[in-house]
């Protein structure tokens, strides 16, 4: 009983993930190359993606402060966390990114501080739901597979 009651709360909060816009169909293709061979794939790359976030997240930042502004390295740093997030699909962060990145085209300084704003917000709260939600899937176990709603 426990065991399919964790189960339904992984699968609910995976829809909830998808449901609010965090989330897209990339995650499910990431799902799918999970197997029994590398049963924790799809969370050793989340964790690679936010390590590397974070780094470009720093890069970002120190970006910004300088002056002048160089909006072209500012651009080429967005576009690889974008890269990086759509890899995952991390959906909200991925269109922040193209905020943020149209915002270097126009060279709005101001538009850009509060899009990267944004997007560190973005990228916290999906830190939190995909540890809390990982944290669930170790508990239900590697038998948890891929599946997308009304499948």
């Amino acid at each position: 009983m426990e065991y399919a009651n964790l189960r339904r709360q992984a699968a609910s909060m995976k829809k909830n993930l998808f449901d609010q816009g965090y989330l897209d169909e990339q995650f499910y293709q990431l799902e799918e190359l999970q197997d029994d061979s590398s049963p924790n794939f799809v969370e050793e790359v989340v964790t690679l993606f936010f390590r590397d976030s974070a780094r470009l997240s720093s890069n970002i930042e120190l970006a910004l402060e300088k002056q002048p502004q160089d909006f072209n390295k500012l651009d080429i740093y967005m576009q690889q966390l974008k890269g990086s997030g759509s890899s995952i699909g991390a959906s909200r962060m991925k269109n922040e990114c193209t905020t943020f990145r149209e915002y270097c085209k126009a060279e709005n300084i101001e538009g850009c501080v509060r899009s990267f704003q944004k997007l560190k917000r973005e990228h916290t709260t999906l830190r939190q739901k995909l540890e809390s939600y990982f944290q669930l899937l170790r508990q239900v176990g590697p038998t948890e597979r891929a599946t997308r709603p009304g499948v």
